[in-house]
């Protein structure tokens, strides 16, 4: 009889200490195993062996396929100590659970051997970051490529070296939808050697697809979204993270880890090379990178030659004389998307609707209401006619009149994607007309259409961020905004740079040289200085200003943050529970600011009230240590990628 410590995949698995069972058989470390866990079943890996215990260790109930490699349980021992969290959600990131649910099954036999497609010629851009990425002692890389600049071609070529000497490669994107473009591009030059792995796959695709890659002795390049950072690599010499600077690479979860940080150890456990990869680099990495001594290497030559791109055309919200049409779709943008149609081509209207805030925006002047404490936008609340912070609680009465122009229009109000779709659609009837966002159905994703959207069948797609991220679009030639300013009204730190962003990677899709581009940007606030940075493509005068604001009022990369929040039937019991909680924090004499309580942004959900508090702090294991003091019932998000 054989005794060994597992670690389990159960929710219920509170405890970091692994549990003891006993085996018939000899184990190696790694293995995957399935074992009781009170009256279930549940996945687990061996740790250790060990002496036999003091008590009745229950029989491990069986094996499972290929072991984890020491590597992935060195990952899953860092993971916990850094994005604290109960152990069984941790360690199931690991132990999916399509291998409990999926019959294992014999590695799939070898793809059949394709001659590579060529490659166009490499630009002076792309040959002068592979060289400095070739001679650099450096490890990891920051490749700033504006958008059409060919980064994915940088990878490619990274790619072709390390599989020559028999290291796999790992491309991360920040959406499953944008998994098949750059698995394709790859597949170009990898033909038998390039495997997707994401949660929307079947069952037996992913089971497949695991197996393929813990068994296999020759190397892969895997493409996927956050969860491939878990798969049983045995040897990586290449770590990619496209679209480096996406919210999407945090984990909303627990355990709220951060795709890009967990990458970094994931290569530096390989002694791989890190390339993270953004036209739009995110002001924390890049003011990382450049205090760390990170090479930036910059790339702005466009790969396919000359771009033909009219400058932004931008139309005034306030201009009610320019929506003769529709209140939200201007003369101008109806007017070109017509012009579009009538020449084949392909138009995208975006409207970065998710998690918007209800305005509170005169629409005669521009004015916004900001909170004096935090300079953040005020969220509107109908219930009680206020206007709230969300990061501090500041409030004070929603106002009739602009206290700028006097102007009484002031609105309360946002727009969504099913609703611009279907006016669309019923101004266009010839036109297929497609909607994407995260609230599609599965059947109706990006990645369910990626051919018929590739090839112009779809003539205007119209959604969120998702279709601003990476996309290479062959017969668009035409983007338009419908509402610049929705980021800006984010109540959040990041607002200003995720309008920066979005700006700039949605007209991005029509500067890749396929035909000449336009781009139609409605806003109320063309003055912002987030949207003419995007417009004029000034990357280095939007940072400066934007880490000086951050400076000002204590926001990353000057400090760590932790949110916290708990739910209560009122919000007065919440109020009251955050308050004594901030109390609590306080006797641990900590070098920490508390702010709040205030109302969390989903103030209700359920008939529950959410209220939470922000802690601050320039020590990240003063958080850590606020973390293992909280009182049951209350939820925490280690360096949130943003406050809502």
């Amino acid at each position: 009889m054989f005794f060994y410590e597992v670690l389990v995949a159960s929710p219920r698995y509170h405890k970091s200490a692994p549990l003891t069972y006993s085996s018939d058989s000899s184990l190696p470390i790694g293995a995957i195993v399935v074992a009781p866990l009170q009256k279930q079943k549940v996945l687990a890996v061996v740790v250790s062996g060990v002496d036999k215990p003091s008590f009745v260790a229950k029989p491990i109930e069986k094996i499972l396929g290929p072991s984890l490699p020491t590597v992935s349980l060195d990952l899953l021992q860092w993971l916990a100590g850094y994005y604290p969290a109960p152990f069984g959600a941790t360690v199931s990131l690991f132990l999916p659970q399509f291998l409990l649910k999926a019959p294992a099954r014999k590695a799939p036999d070898a793809k059949k051997i394709i001659k590579p497609k060529p490659l166009p010629e490499l630009t002076q851009d792309q040959k002068s970051a592979l060289s400095k990425i070739k001679r650099s002692k450096n490890t990891t890389f920051l490749l700033h490529g504006d958008t059409a600049t060919g980064k994915t071609r940088v990878y490619i070529e990274l790619a072709r070296e390390v599989l020559k000497n028999s290291r796999s490669v790992l491309v991360l994107t920040p959406e499953i939808g944008l998994s098949p473009q750059i698995a394709a591009e790859f597949e170009k030059s990898f033909p038998s050697s390039v495997m997707i792995m994401h949660s929307s796959l079947t069952d037996k695709e992913r089971l497949a697809n695991w197996e393929r890659l813990a068994r296999s002795k020759l190397p892969v390049v895997v493409v996927g979204a956050r969860s491939a950072l878990f798969a049983p690599f045995a040897n990586l010499g290449l770590v990619i993270v496209d679209e480096t600077h996406e919210p999407a690479y945090k984990q909303e979860q627990a355990p709220y880890y951060h795709a890009l940080r967990t990458a970094s150890k994931l290569a530096e456990l390989h002694k791989a090379l890190l390339i993270m990869g953004s036209a739009t680099p995110s002001v924390v990495d890049y003011f990382i990178a450049s205090s760390k001594g990170i090479p930036i290497i910059r790339m702005q030559q466009p790969a396919a030659g000359k771009v033909s791109l009219g400058a932004p055309v931008f139309v005034s919200l306030r201009d009610k004389n320019l929506f003769s049409r529709h209140p939200y779709l201007s003369d101008n943008l109806l007017g070109s998307l017509e012009s579009t149609l009538e020449r084949g081509e392909q138009a995208l209207v975006f409207l970065n609707r998710r998690g918007t805030a209800r305005l509170v925006i005169c629409e005669d002047c521009g004015w916004q209401a900001l909170c004096p404490k935090c300079d953040l936008p005020l969220t509107y609340h109908g219930d009680n006619h206020k206007m709230i912070c969300h990061t501090c609680g500041y409030n004070e009465p929603a106002i009739n009149a602009c206290p700028v122009c006097g102007s009484t229009n002031i609105i309360f109000r946002s727009i969504g994607t099913k609703s611009v779709a279907e006016s669309l659609q019923k101004l266009f009837p010839k036109a297929k007309v497609q909607r994407f966002d995260t609230d599609s159905k599965k059947a109706e994703r990006l990645e369910s259409h990626y051919e018929n959207v590739h090839s112009g069948k779809v003539d205007i797609l119209v959604g969120t961020q998702l279709l601003a991220k990476g996309l290479d679009l062959p017969k668009l030639s035409l983007v338009g905004v419908v509402l610049a300013d929705t980021s800006l009204y984010l109540p959040d730190y990041t607002s200003d740079e995720r309008t920066y962003q979005l700006l700039t990677q949605v007209t991005g899709r029509i500067a890749r040289g396929h035909r000449v581009g336009q781009a139609i940007i409605q806003t109320y606030n063309p003055g912002s200085q987030a949207i003419m940075s995007a417009a004029g493509k000034d990357w280095d005068k939007f940072y400066q200003k934007e880490l000086e604001e951050r400076q000002k009022f204590g926001f990353p990369p000057f400090v760590h943050l932790l949110k916290i929040k708990l739910a209560r039937k009122s919000p007065e019991a919440a109020e009251l529970a955050a308050l004594k909680v901030k109390e609590h924090i306080s006797t641990l004499g900590l070098a920490v600011q508390v702010i709040g309580p205030s109302p969390a942004f989903h103030e209700k959900s359920k008939g529950m009230y959410s209220w939470q508090l922000v802690i601050k702090s320039k020590n990240r294991a003063h958080l850590l240590k606020i973390i293992e003091n909280l009182p049951a019932g209350w939820s925490y998000n280690i360096d949130p990628v943003n406050l809502l």
